[in-house]
């Protein structure tokens, strides 16, 4: 039911610094305690300053990471001696980051933020990015209880009420198979998002109830989106297939139709979906032209099944004679007799006489049961077209079969009065 959409469509991907933000760290931290003067205290905690001996070598570092050497950068600083407590923590938090650039280190990276968040002494900013991105490391190696705690930390330390924050709460309770904790979390994103809304925590929803089989609250998510993102086809095809699992057919038939009319149906399986619905509520030649539409682009594709379902769609529309067209086709896919049977019989219907003729006697050949109605169908044919022979010879084998003996004695009756009247020897 979920396949086209997902939690796993906004999965983490891996954590990467830009230069833009190592410059922007080096910018802020790196003038040495000599300038101390110049650095704007924070509202929150002073701001320190790692000392000049320390600071040269971050920038040595940084000049390793511009050229492209992290693995430089990285003996630059393990290499430092830091002394108190905030170089240690700072130099950690430089190490971590170099870890997560390289990629595939989220370990390494993990131990020295631990390092660097646990004695809470970094400036403010580098403080509220070690936590976070901490915890988007731990989400990377599945330590989900820990990037909980610590997306909740970030939010407690900076104030903020983060709609990205909230959706990877809400992706970690998932992880944990905590199903029903993920409604609170998506809920808080949905209002963080405000006038940018994102799809990612109603997806988080929908997932949440579709699992926890609460297909009604799933509706009322889908019901919502919808309105809020008009343009994706997911929720228009999704929609739809919810309102079956409760068994609302008319509102399926209603979200499932206007989405074909805006375009939105491109599986063989939507437009079958789509025909089944045509034809529960009475409406097979909805069915009919949907299903020949498509069987002929090829979406739908031309095998035994969908031919059968698209001639009972002409069938029930009560459009005999394209029905016993497509009765004909399905036929000489399969050679059943019970094929060319429905074939003539509706050629019968359809007063083609001399077409029916043929498929009954090529069901007859093939091995059929009530064989005796098929010679009666045959006999009323060739009586129709006036070879009264023919129908003779037909409606006695018609008096073979028990189960037509009794209507076959009136025909042939019937029969031989009508050729004497007119003269013909049977």
């Amino acid at each position: 039911m979920l396949k086209q959409f997902t939690h796993k469509s906004f999965s983490f991907k891996k954590v990467s610094t830009s230069l833009v933000v190592l410059a922007s760290l080096l910018m802020v931290q790196v003038p040495f305690s000599d300038n101390a003067d110049a650095a704007e205290e924070k509202k929150k905690r002073p701001t320190q300053l790692v000392g000049q001996s320390v600071g040269k070598k971050v920038q040595k570092a940084f000049e390793f990471y511009t050229a492209d050497d992290i693995d430089g950068a990285l003996v630059v600083l393990k290499d430092i001696d830091a002394k108190d407590e905030y170089e240690k923590a700072y130099v950690a938090r430089f190490i971590a980051v170099m870890y997560a650039t390289k990629g595939e280190h989220e370990k390494e990276a993990i131990k020295y933020l631990k390092i660097a968040v646990e004695p809470d002494i970094l400036n403010e900013g580098d403080h509220g990015e070690a936590i976070k991105l901490l915890a988007d490391l731990q989400m990377q190696t599945k330590d989900y209880k820990g990037a909980l705690g610590n997306y909740y930390s970030w939010m407690d330390f900076t104030g903020k009420d983060d709609g990205g924050t909230w959706v990877k709460i809400a992706q970690a309770h998932y992880e944990l198979g905590d199903l029903a904790k993920m409604i609170a979390p998506a809920d808080k994103a949905i209002v963080a998002f405000a006038d940018k809304p994102n799809q990612n925590p109603y997806i988080l929803k929908l997932t949440s109830f579709y699992e926890r089989k609460q297909y009604k609250e799933a509706i009322k998510v889908l019901e919502t989106v919808i309105l809020i993102f008009p343009e994706n086809k997911t929720w228009w095809t999704q929609l739809p297939m919810f309102y079956l699992l409760v068994e609302n057919y008319p509102k399926a038939l209603q979200t499932l139709d206007l989405a074909y009319k805006q375009g939105f149906l491109e599986k063989e399986s939507q437009i079958k979906t789509l025909a089944n619905l045509y034809s529960s509520n009475e409406s097979p030649y909805k069915a009919a032209k949907l299903l020949e539409k498509h069987i002929a682009s090829g979406l739908v594709t031309r095998d035994d099944k969908n031919i059968s379902t698209l001639a009972n769609a002409w069938h029930a529309a009560q459009h005999v004679s394209v029905a016993a067209k497509y009765y004909g086709e399905l036929a000489k896919m399969t050679g059943d007799a019970k094929h060319y049977s429905k074939q003539g019989m509706l050629l019968k219907q359809d007063e083609q006489f001399a077409k029916a003729i043929p498929a009954l006697n090529k069901a007859l050949e093939l091995g059929i049961d009530n064989k005796g109605r098929l010679y009666m169908s045959i006999a009323e044919s060739y009586f129709y077209l006036e070879k009264y022979k023919q129908a003779y010879t037909a409606i006695n084998k018609a008096m073979e079969d028990p189960k037509s003996r009794k209507a076959a004695r009136s025909w042939k009756g019937f029969i031989s009065d009508t050729a004497k009247r007119k003269n013909i020897a049977i």
